[in-house]
């Protein structure tokens, strides 16, 4: 079921692509990736059969990794992709100038949103790398969310979705301690969240992603936690993230 589910998602994430095409510069579907660690990124494309290991001749234009990982990871990987040479040199015309495509090009563009989004295709794009090329895909993206934000230069998309997973992942715990010492004094989770989210406590995890069962409909805490995702992997990836940055 698990893989005539990912067969089914790939075909239509190739059908909109083919569409967004249409419309955009690059001239060949675009290379995505979305990997949970750094050390799969880097054996995705520098690996034994990896995308950047057919010589220096690419096809791709564009490359797009929307995996969550360090920004040096991100960083590293768009000059190696911009040293490589394109097999079929293009030019395209955006609004009133002649770009020449010479080189492949990279963004990093995690999302968020978590699996409830990406299946309702509202997710979040952040979005790191040159503008000209964000501006360019960025029909490509929308039609795999709802919005894009451009965040800089190389890797600064991943510093935004560390920024955020932090952010979020704070006020969750928050949240499920708060909720969690309600309910044991006596106060219902659906009286204290209606509190939270008309008063100063309000937040995401509050009125979108509620962790308590019974409170919310269409989030994991409403279907015994199936489809969220695992804390453990929020902690083994900050701990990942946080050692590499900072050794």
């Amino acid at each position: 079921m698990a893989m005539m589910k990912m067969k089914i998602n790939g075909y239509r994430l190739r059908a909109l692509l083919s569409t967004s095409l249409s419309s955009s510069p690059f001239h060949s579907v675009p290379s995505r990736t979305f990997s949970s660690s750094s050390f799969e990124v880097l054996n995705v494309y520098n690996g034994p059969g990896g995308l950047l290991q057919g010589g220096d001749l690419l096809t791709p234009q564009l490359f797009i990794d929307s995996s969550t990982i360090d920004p040096q990871t991100s960083r590293k990987l768009a000059v190696s992709v911009s040293n490589c040479i394109l097999k079929e040199k293009k030019v395209w015309i955006h609004i009133t100038y002649v770009e020449n495509w010479e080189n492949p090009v990279m963004l990093d563009a995690p999302v968020s949103g978590g699996v409830v989004a990406a299946e309702a295709g509202s997710l979040t794009f952040m979005v790191g790398g040159s503008e000209d090329v964000y501006l360019a895909a960025k029909s490509l993206l929308l039609s795999m969310g709802k919005n894009t934000i451009f965040c800089g230069g190389r890797g600064n998309g991943s510093v935004a979705k560390i920024c955020n997973n932090l952010a979020m992942a704070i006020s969750m715990l928050g949240l499920s301690e708060a909720l969690a010492l309600g309910q044991s004094l006596g106060i219902t989770a659906s009286t204290l969240t209606k509190i939270f989210n008309s008063s100063s406590a309000r937040c995401w995890s509050s009125d979108s992603y509620n962790p308590v069962p019974g409170v919310m409909q269409g989030v994991p805490s409403s279907r015994n936690y199936s489809g969220g995702f695992a804390s453990k992997l929020m902690v083994i990836r900050f701990l990942c993230l946080y050692l590499y940055l900072y050794r």
